[in-house]
């Protein structure tokens, strides 16, 4: 499925190089895994379980530069119905976090500026977690796209608000 080398995204870790597979032993069992090396956090290792469909499911192959072009130009996505259950709608963020699918990344985003905007016409404010989850949405959307197009994040934001005022 994968190979060294290979640069990935894994759920909220990021976009990830594949730097080994191999086996290893953890907690009696011997099974093989993807050893992964954020690319932003140089410091830390991921390993995954090669046989854990679950967890596989959290890792996907970065976006190819045309395919984040299609991407930015297919913006804006329909914004997500809001949830009203807070507990709800955090596990649907969380869901949406660890799949990292990019359509549902860049819809999530857009509901929850939309519901920001809606709050600041009040007064209000976002729920501190709905803050935290487009913080980390946005950081995980810019960083992908600009690895892949060689921009810096503000670049891609930038190139992002001027094809959809």
């Amino acid at each position: 499925m994968y190979n060294i080398n290979d640069v990935v995204v894994y759920g909220t870790e990021g976009i990830c190089r594949i730097t080994d597979i191999t086996e290893l032993k953890f907690g009696g069992e011997t099974s093989e895994y993807y050893i992964l090396s954020p690319i932003h956090k140089s410091e830390n290792t991921v390993y995954v379980p090669k046989n854990n469909e679950k967890v596989l499911q959290r890792m996907r192959k970065i976006l190819t530069k045309d395919d984040a072009l299609k991407l930015i130009d297919s913006l804006p996505l329909e914004p997500m119905e809001w949830i009203p259950n807070d507990r709800e709608r955090q596990m649907t963020y969380k869901n949406i976090m660890l799949c990292g699918d990019p359509r549902e990344i860049f819809s999530m985003v857009s509901t929850l500026y939309g519901k920001q905007t809606e709050q600041a016409s009040i007064g209000k404010k976002l729920h501190a977690s709905d803050e935290r989850f487009l913080r980390d949405a946005e950081r995980m959307m810019l960083s992908e796209l600009s690895y892949v197009m060689e921009l810096r994040p503000q670049e891609v934001l930038t190139m992002i608000l001027s094809k959809h005022k």
